[in-house]
């Protein structure tokens, strides 16, 4: 039980830098219907709940100064990496329970093979993204310029 919130999921602010977040991951990231959601960020560190419709992908990625971790929580996902946006040579099947690790400047995208949404969680170490970004779709997702 979270005794600041009489909850079992919850956040407080301890310092500037220093927020301690607990949450039910599975079922936080099962509920999420939003493509992305940042839900929790520091400098070193940031954590994302991620929901990709039937049928499409994340599209095709890449980041330069952070590595990154996918976690299935729900579904089946074909994996693509390479080195080069051309030489995608690298695919691996992965469904619930499947930790995907991509190095940093690793080219990535995560397609959804199955009948529901899938869902994940993603970790990006340092933080990529702007603290409490959120995208409802991957259209959204694509058109905005991260710093």
């Amino acid at each position: 039980m979270d005794f600041n919130t009489g909850g079992s999921t919850g956040s407080i602010n301890i310092g500037s830098a220093n927020t301690i977040f607990v949450a039910d991951l599975s079922q936080e990231v099962i509920n999420n219907n939003l493509f992305f959601t940042t839900k929790w960020s520091s400098r070193n560190l940031q954590f994302a709940y991620i929901s990709v419709p039937v049928g499409s992908d994340t599209g095709l990625d890449m980041h330069q100064n952070s590595a990154q971790l996918f976690y299935i929580e729900q579904g089946s996902a074909l994996v693509i990496m390479g080195t080069c946006q051309e030489c995608l040579d690298f695919q691996s099947f992965a469904n619930d329970g499947f930790g995907i690790f991509v190095p940093v400047g690793i080219w990535h995208n995560i397609v959804n093979l199955g009948q529901i949404d899938l869902k994940m969680f993603t970790l990006y170490a340092p933080a990529f993204h702007s603290f409490n970004a959120v995208y409802a779709t991957k259209e959204e997702w694509f058109a905005h310029e991260e710093p």
